[in-house]
């Protein structure tokens, strides 16, 4: 099923419905929780239509922030710790309930370190992501065509992903200490957007 791509100024449709999982990712004018600030957030609830949603402060999009802050739809990560931050801090949204890939793959594919997008795209489905667009300007007032393909290659797999590793932390009876993972992350992005990003409060 090829994917159609649906670019959009401000805002998802007011009327648009998702079931009870949608995949999400953002882009930022950098990756740092404090300075930078949301662009982008891309979503698909993987059955064939991917949003690209330009976004700019002061970010009036009531319809995008109502789905983020739905608690009866799953929300997909990769690397969920930055966008969430990212989605509370510019948005004033708690993202919940959530599920990361690259925590699921932290703790199911002990035997690597390759835990990217790209590295799971690449050995799940042999697909080379483009990463080409990652570092471009995503606060210009109108995203190329390169940078909405981009954007919708974050989000297009992260359904097929998660059932994967599912079954992966099945397999290493991890899959409940996963879930409780999840669970921590919004505690964790908040502690970042205070300040504690690399301090470990839990250690002596």
């Amino acid at each position: 099923m090829k994917n159609k791509i649906i670019y959009l100024d401000k805002d998802l449709p007011k009327n648009l419905k998702f079931d009870t999982s949608i995949a999400v990712d953002t882009e930022a004018t950098g990756l740092s929780m404090l300075r930078d600030r949301l662009c982008v957030v891309q979503l698909t609830d993987g059955k064939g239509n991917i949003y690209v949603v330009k976004v700019e402060s002061p970010y009036n999009c009531p319809n995008l922030k109502s789905v983020l802050a739905n608690p009866k739809i799953e929300k997909i990560f990769h690397f969920a710790r930055f966008d969430v931050a990212m989605i509370k801090k510019c948005l004033g949204v708690d993202v919940y309930p959530i599920f990361c890939t690259k925590i699921a793959s932290k703790l199911c594919r002990t035997s690597t370190d390759k835990h990217s997008l790209k590295s799971l795209v690449k050995e799940f489905f042999d697909v080379d992501l483009n990463k080409d667009e990652q570092t471009s300007d995503w606060a210009v007032s109108k995203l190329s065509e390169k940078q909405i393909q981009y954007a919708a290659g974050d989000v297009e797999y992260l359904h097929r992903i998660k059932e994967i590793l599912i079954e992966k932390l099945k397999r290493e009876k991890r899959l409940e200490l996963a879930k409780k993972c999840f669970e921590f992350l919004p505690a964790r992005c908040a502690l970042d957007l205070q300040g504690w990003t690399d301090e470990d409060i839990f250690a002596h």
